[in-house]
């Protein structure tokens, strides 16, 4: 990921890490990191008095973690247009700690009528606000993890009602959450990326199934792991995979 640009609109922030964004040695949680950009981001289109007459859904988010964050550190938070393609945008979240922390996140939004949600192109007003910062980067909406092929261990992942919002849909730091799963202590690298693909998404009806499938790259011997979210209807009348994860070394 390329540096904060010198040119168009940057939005700061500041975050303190609180005791109920950590894991139980200290270390800041991915889906607490989540609900710190959201926040930022969401302030930024506020600042910026961005129309809300459309509506933008996530198509997927990638993390880099240089240097976990830690308990009571100070976090600056930076947010900018990294990339622009004919109807999405991606954002850009720098990361930076007072201990040394530092992320890089990259969300990719979908612009979409809110009626007929259907994708549509990017309007004046946005690419005046936000286009001098993306320069001429364009970024594609393409997902690109592995589809599930169904050999990998399976299991029950119940949902909680605080993992919805008010649209019933579950919150994308709930889906981080999982990833902290993953991310045992003695499976915790200091860096590493993870990127999650949103389907369809999961709502508060939905039950639930984890896939993972844990994999050694023969050439470099470096652990990585793949995740699906495997929704279902109460019935099992209809199933689909909601999104995918990749979590490896970088």
């Amino acid at each position: 990921m390329g540096p904060v640009p010198s040119i168009g609109r940057k939005f700061s922030a500041t975050r303190k890490v609180r005791l109920g964004d950590v894991d139980p040695g200290g270390c800041f949680r991915l889906d607490a990191l989540t609900r710190y950009t959201q926040d930022v981001s969401s302030d930024d289109t506020t600042d910026a008095e961005l129309d809300e007459s459309t509506a933008w859904v996530v198509r997927k988010t990638e993390v880099r973690v240089h240097h976990h964050a830690v308990l009571a550190e100070e976090l600056s938070l930076t947010t900018f247009c990294g990339g622009l393609g004919r109807r999405w945008a991606e954002r850009r979240i720098q990361v930076l700690g007072s201990a040394g922390a530092h992320y890089e996140v990259a969300t990719l939004w979908i612009h979409i009528d809110p009626v007929r949600l259907r994708p549509l192109g990017l309007t004046d007003q946005f690419l005046e606000i936000y286009g001098p910062a993306a320069g001429d980067r364009t970024v594609g909406a393409s997902l690109v993890l592995p589809k599930s092929d169904g050999s990998g261990t399976r299991e029950s992942w119940p949902t909680r009602a605080v993992d919805f919002d008010t649209q019933r849909h579950m919150n994308n730091a709930a889906y981080w959450a999982v990833i902290e799963e993953r991310l045992t202590d003695d499976r915790r690298p200091p860096s590493f990326r993870a990127i999650i693909e949103y389907g369809a998404g999961i709502n508060s009806g939905h039950s639930v199934e984890l896939e993972a499938v844990d994999a050694i790259d023969p050439l470099t011997e470096e652990w990585g792991t793949t995740v699906w979210w495997h929704a279902s209807d109460p019935d099992g009348s209809e199933a689909f995979v909601a999104a995918t994860a990749r979590i490896e070394l970088c």
